[in-house]
């Protein structure tokens, strides 16, 4: 991996924080990664980095082993004519742009390569994404590769590209959704006394440590809830009153009417 020369065509917000992650990590050394965006003044501090800053995606798309795509999905088409001619079939393409699948962006290039689809959720800024990703004419040493780099950035894993739409909804559109809830908890804290701050602060610590109990120990929700709900306690009295009020059941909707936007368009 050190050896492979990458490239990243979009130096936005997301191209900018894979960049960062896989460097920070030293999985490649900073020379052999190359990041483009029109305004290349915007790249200074991956620049700062040692990573090549340039507009060209053409000269950027030559010798890379692999091509990451971070460019909007209407952007796809455009770029892929850009930089066909530069691309061999050895080369493993990465696109991050949504609801674009595998066999179109191959049909693009107009010939058979490795292509993957990714979807990082906005954690990526602090190494903490859940990615999904999925895997077209792909290798087993190929998906090692891929799965090696977004973990620089997080957690990885692959899965069939006909759930792609949902990792979407579940881990891009989930991050907006447990916001949300945080924002809500902190509403409720200054209900029933705390300081706008103080609250915020304990109601994201309180998710934090949620999600790393269920991550670390490996457990399911129920378990560690039945934990802390007693006989007649405060917490299962709270529990219920959210459940009667559809706590569970408005999440879902709203899961089932993103996931429903994605697979109809509209």
């Amino acid at each position: 991996m050190k050896n492979k020369k990458i490239t990243i065509i979009g130096g936005g917000n997301l191209g900018q924080a894979i960049a960062k992650g896989i460097v920070n990590s030293n999985v490649i050394e900073a020379t052999n990664l190359t990041v483009t965006r029109r305004r290349i003044e915007l790249l200074k501090n991956l620049a700062d980095l040692g990573i090549q800053t340039i507009s060209d995606n053409i000269e950027a798309s030559k010798n890379a082993d692999i091509i990451f795509l971070g460019v909007k999905p209407y952007q796809i088409e455009q770029i892929i004519t850009e930089i066909k001619d530069s691309v061999t079939e050895n080369t493993i393409i990465v696109s991050l742009a949504t609801g674009i699948d595998s066999h179109t962006i191959e049909n693009y290039f107009g010939k058979k390569l490795p292509v993957f689809r990714a979807m990082p959720n906005t954690a990526v800024a602090i190494g903490q994404s859940m990615t999904c990703i999925s895997a077209h004419n792909a290798d087993k040493d190929q998906e090692e590769a891929v799965l090696t780099l977004f973990e620089q950035v997080g957690q990885a894993l692959i899965i069939p590209e006909e759930l792609m739409a949902s990792a979407t909804v579940l881990a891009a559109c989930g991050i907006a959704f447990a916001l949300r809830f945080i924002r809500a908890a902190t509403q409720g804290g200054i209900e029933i006394g705390f300081g706008a701050d103080l609250a915020l602060k304990i109601a994201s610590q309180t998710v934090k440590g949620a999600a790393d109990l269920l991550i670390n120990s490996e457990t399911h929700p129920e378990h560690e809830i039945d934990k802390v709900t007693t006989p007649r306690g405060v917490t299962i009295s709270g529990l219920n009153e959210m459940e009667h009020q559809g706590f569970s059941s408005s999440l879902i909707k709203g899961l089932l009417t993103s996931f429903n936007k994605i697979e109809n368009g509209k």
